[in-house]
């Protein structure tokens, strides 16, 4: 990457040892050791293999785990009431672990840089370490607050391969800045080797330093959450990651795609907050071995790679990272009717609404119905995928804007997908991937007498159906 920063080092060959990786010359106090450190938590919400807590205590003993309930966060709209409530958790969570090893969270209110800066200046801090990321806000709030910092005497440290288990620009072809396609991002990656996984520290010393309460949900954003949405924290990470390598990893290659199967890991909310660490999960799977597991590791290798394309290109977050289309997007106003049948799982058919109410009640949508919504709105409507991508973030857990937005612009025909016209028919795809109608079923309730794969077909049914007709001629 570009921008110069003081930062950890990702190490060389695959199959070396890594440790935190930090790098830096820090700044010392008057006796010559640095008393206290910051570890300012952000989208790393965990104790296990983390590098930026890891680093804060090999810096000094005694550090503040600080959380900031950031303004700019609540400004942009990405404070919804379903993310609210699962960073609730998580940052209780975290507070618990912290306390049973004689520590605990603190945490602030306000403008990220300020706060953090004010807080090392109450405990005589000179390091603040911090996670790379890979958004535009990220990049300008680490910028600012190595600036405030400096100005203050103060330093910040910021650690690679902490969200990501690749750092982006680490790869990158000869003479550009990052992959635009997947294929040969994955070989260069998967030969890549990947810092140890560290351990939770067993003590965590605090200084004293005045705390704000824990935030509740309510505290965060307005509104009420899905009433399905899963626990946040990284106990809860880890429970679901254990019963993960229990059962459903080994099937993953052939399940993935099975929708009332489910056969997914369910862990993509707990990646985006941080619970548990891409790094870990990559290790886990490549010592657990088989089909499932390659498969499941080439799922996280994606995820690294639209990190990596974001942190090059930043306003792909809101603009086209190439426009190939064959097709103009239609004015989504004149489609309100349209766009309301789709966020409302209204639509007349059955695997798209159904997935789309598996959305409003979980705050999740399986990955195979995440691609056959958005080429439906995309393709079938001809919307653009903003439109779509804004409910999305709306509504989701795992509401990432590196994988969102990228994955949206897959399917559109405007990100990196090779062929960028391709439709998703979602009669084909209830076929293939519900072909017993069970995941129809289970989320659309008007259908849920219609037995077979007749329930993908409810216009064809001489029945009276509380149910809509398609808002497209089928096909």
């Amino acid at each position: 990457m570009s921008r110069d920063r003081e930062r950890a080092q990702h190490e060389g060959a695959k199959g070396g040892r890594g440790g935190s990786g930090a790098k830096h010359d820090g700044v010392n106090g008057a006796n010559g050791a640095r008393a206290v450190s910051v570890a300012l938590f952000t989208a790393d919400l965990r104790l296990r293999d983390n590098p930026v807590l890891h680093g804060a205590l090999r810096d000094a003993p005694e550090v503040v785990p600080l959380f900031v309930v950031d303004d700019g966060v609540r400004a942009a709209g990405f404070r919804v009431p379903n993310r609210a409530a699962f960073l609730a958790d998580c940052l209780a969570d975290l507070d618990a672990a912290l306390r049973e090893r004689g520590g605990r969270l603190v945490v602030a209110r306000g403008d990220v840089v300020a706060e953090t800066c004010r807080v090392a200046a109450a405990v005589g801090a000179a390091t603040v370490h911090l996670a790379a990321d890979v958004s535009g806000y990220a990049a300008r709030r680490e910028e600012r607050l190595r600036a405030a910092l400096a100005a203050d005497g103060r330093r910040l440290t910021v650690h690679d391969a902490t969200v990501t288990a690749v750092p982006p620009g680490v790869i990158a072809p000869q003479g550009k800045d990052h992959f635009a396609v997947f294929s040969p991002y994955f070989r260069r990656w998967d030969a890549m080797s990947l810092r140890d996984v560290l351990r939770a520290p067993r003590t965590v010393r605090v200084p004293e330093v005045r705390s704000a309460r824990l935030p509740a949900a309510s505290d965060l954003a307005s509104g009420t959450p899905s009433p399905g949405l899963p626990e946040g924290g990284e106990s809860a990470a880890r429970r679901r990651l254990r019963a993960w390598e229990r059962g459903p990893l080994d099937a993953y290659a052939d399940r993935h795609d099975d929708l009332a199967g489910d056969g997914t890991s369910r862990l993509s909310p707990y990646l985006h907050f941080g619970c548990v660490s891409a790094n870990e999960l990559v290790h886990r799977s490549r010592r657990h071995g088989g089909a499932g597991a390659d498969a499941f590791v080439r799922q996280l290798a994606w995820r690294d790679f639209h990190h990596q394309v974001l942190a090059a290109r930043p306003d792909a977050a809101h603009r086209d990272y190439r426009d190939r289309r064959s097709e103009p997007w239609r004015n989504a106003d004149a489609l309100a009717d349209a766009v309301t049948a789709w966020r409302e799982g209204r639509t007349g058919f059955p695997i798209v609404d159904a997935a789309m109410r598996q959305l409003a009640h979980e705050g999740w949508m399986h990955n195979r119905g995440r691609l056959l919504v958005a080429s439906f709105l995309t393709k079938t409507l001809n919307v653009h995928w903003r439109v779509g991508a804004r409910h999305f973030l709306d509504l989701l857990v795992d509401g990432d804007l590196a994988n969102n937005q990228l994955n949206w612009q897959w399917v559109a025909g405007t990100g990196n997908d090779t062929r960028p016209n391709r439709v998703l028919n979602p009669l084909s795809q209830a076929r293939r991937f519900d072909p017993r109608g069970d995941y129809v079923r289970r989320w659309v309730p008007e259908l849920a007498g219609v037995e077979g794969r007749a329930v993908h077909r409810p216009w064809r049914l001489d029945a009276d159906l509380d149910y809509p007709d398609p808002i497209v001629e089928p096909w």
